[in-house]
């Protein structure tokens, strides 16, 4: 009888593991579709202001190279998703992990500061 318990609450807490995996798996991928919806959104942006910004002069070169890193950077968040940018975040971490400590000191600081006042 005992043996059967075990079991059934075995099987139990089988099944709610493979429901929280499938929920966050579900979770996940919604993210990276809103995400792939926000960079499309940045792109269409790039891509206005390249449209209506001035083309000639040196104030055309600014706006057109502005409109570009915009366009670019809404290319990249629509491809990479949000778990193709963690993944990239984690490996520049990995590369670099001194200057990403000394980031997250200083930005611990500066939280820590502004929650004071």
């Amino acid at each position: 009888m005992g043996a059967q318990t075990f079991d059934k609450a075995k099987e139990a807490a089988s099944s709610v593991g493979e429901m929280v995996n499938q929920a966050a798996s579900t979770v996940g991928k919604t993210a990276d579709n809103l995400t792939s919806g926000a960079g499309a959104q940045i792109k269409t942006l790039g891509d206005t202001l390249a449209a209506h910004a001035p083309q000639q002069g040196v104030l055309g070169s600014a706006s057109q190279a502005v409109a570009n890193t915009i366009r670019q950077s809404g290319q990249y968040i629509e491809e990479s998703g949000l778990s193709g940018m963690a993944e990239d975040v984690t490996n520049l971490i990995r590369r670099n992990p001194i200057p990403a400590m000394l980031i997250g000191i200083g930005l611990g600081f500066l939280l820590a500061r502004m929650t004071r006042r």
